[in-house]
């Protein structure tokens, strides 16, 4: 299995993007990973908020395979304990899922075509971070969980 996680935009702050880095290199021991990041649209101070969903979310599918699962990090998806999610992960890879594509949405989320091609959303929290944050705090925890499925002493109990 391979987990691609794809962003809109650059990280501009030096310390998330070191961060990031970090957290991807220590992922990549454990399973192939990449992280795609889809410029931001231009001229998207002139758009509508469903012109830039709309827009994002045909760069976002132009990205997705037949027979990849598609997951969005969502504020309505489903929220997990770190123990819950590595088991999710696990559970995912056990049913023979080839990619998992994770995608954290611009700032007004997904469109409807994207939300109506995706397999499972998450949330990682009920308050809401800054897209350019959540990507951090995703992929620590998708290392997290990969630490607890190999029963390492990362995650503290």
């Amino acid at each position: 299995m391979k987990i691609v996680f794809i962003v809109i935009g650059k990280t501009d702050e030096t310390y998330l993007e070191t961060g990031i880095v970090k957290y991807i290199k220590r992922l990549e021991h454990y399973i192939p990973f990449e992280m795609k990041v889809i410029p931001d649209i231009k001229n998207r101070k002139t758009l509508t908020e469903e012109q830039q969903k709309k827009s994002e979310g045909e760069l976002i599918l132009s990205q997705i395979s037949s027979g990849d699962d598609l997951i969005l990090l969502d504020e309505n998806g489903k929220t997990f304990s770190s123990v819950n999610f590595s088991q999710w992960i696990e559970k995912q890879m056990n049913a023979g899922s080839k990619r998992m594509i994770f995608v954290v949405g611009g700032p007004y989320g997904f469109s409807k075509e994207v939300y109506a091609k995706a397999k499972f959303k998450i949330s990682l929290s009920e308050m809401t971070f800054s897209h350019q944050m959540i990507r951090l705090i995703f992929v620590e925890q998708l290392y997290r969980a990969f630490t607890i499925i190999k029963g390492e002493p990362y995650h503290h109990v």
